[in-house]
């Protein structure tokens, strides 16, 4: 049984870090499942509403397109009255499978402010006090971060896919009828893609910290790093330059920002410095 007693971070084992990173681990396990049951028993809302609306024509993408379409004087180029391909389940236990594994992906959506906690919470005291205090605004810029991305990745990306590859036909002989697990999939990793994607400044942030990664460098491998971005915008959306072009700008504006983050993280790293020589 885990002692009750907080224990000071500079005499612990080894071991007594892996205990603590077990508990760590064990909370925040518990905070998804919990989400999960949520998500489990909203059950209407989840599928009906979230997994099955970019389906739907009515669609906010799809009506803003629509607005769009009318406003540049295109008539109803845009305008989707219905998508064509159905969604079926071919497995006996698919639907119940589905729904297990979608609560669970929502779970983590849901929780995942409280599991970036307590991650913050196991690498907290190994930093200095100076680096805790900020430890609040770290929690609530990475959570924005995902969740934004979450957003993009659901408004965005998936109603491109979905729109592009439900109505995608090598013949009118051929009928589109979708699995749900290749559906939810198509949609679950839309979302999650972006909203890990969207975290690239925190991850340059401690890169820059730890000394990986400086100004300069980001700057000297900026076409690469744009090369890097066409190809992850390919593989998380239909094989369509306006979408691939839609997903890169914002990866590129998030890189540019990490450029930003790099420069003031050196700034204040010299400054102490200075300050401790003085």
């Amino acid at each position: 049984m885990a002692s009750m007693t907080k224990k000071d971070p500079q005499s612990m084992s080894f071991l007594d870090h892996l205990e603590e990173l077990r508990w760590h681990l064990i909370r925040a396990t518990l905070a998804v499942l919990i989400a999960g049951i949520i998500a489990f028993i909203a059950k209407e809302f989840i599928f009906d509403i979230i997994i099955f609306g970019p389906k739907k024509p009515d669609f906010p993408t799809y009506k803003g397109l629509c607005n769009l379409s009318k406003l540049m004087g295109l008539d109803e180029s845009l305008c989707f009255q219905e998508l064509p391909f159905s969604v079926q389940s071919r497995k006996v236990a698919g639907q119940f499978s589905v729904h297990i594994w979608t609560s669970i992906t929502a779970g983590f959506i849901i929780a995942f402010p409280f599991v970036l906690y307590e991650f913050w919470k196991f690498i907290a005291p190994a930093m200095y006090d100076n680096e805790r205090k900020y430890s609040k605004g770290f929690i609530i810029i990475c959570s924005f971060l995902f969740f934004l991305g979450v957003l993009f990745g659901y408004y965005v990306i998936t109603p491109l896919s979905i729109n592009f590859l439900g109505g995608y036909q090598v013949s009118e002989q051929v009928i589109n009828e979708f699995d749900i697990d290749s559906y939810i999939a198509l949609v679950r990793a839309s979302v999650i893609a972006c909203g890990l994607i969207f975290e690239l400044p925190v991850i340059m942030f401690f890169l820059t910290k730890v000394g990986l990664v400086t100004p300069e460098f980001l700057k000297k491998y900026r076409k690469f790093a744009l090369v890097i971005v066409l190809i992850l915008s390919a593989i998380i959306t239909p094989p369509d330059i306006a979408s691939q072009v839609i997903v890169a700008i914002p990866v590129l504006i998030l890189y540019e920002i990490s450029i930003v983050i790099s420069k003031a993280v050196i700034r204040k790293e010299k400054k102490l410095q200075k300050q401790k020589a003085v």
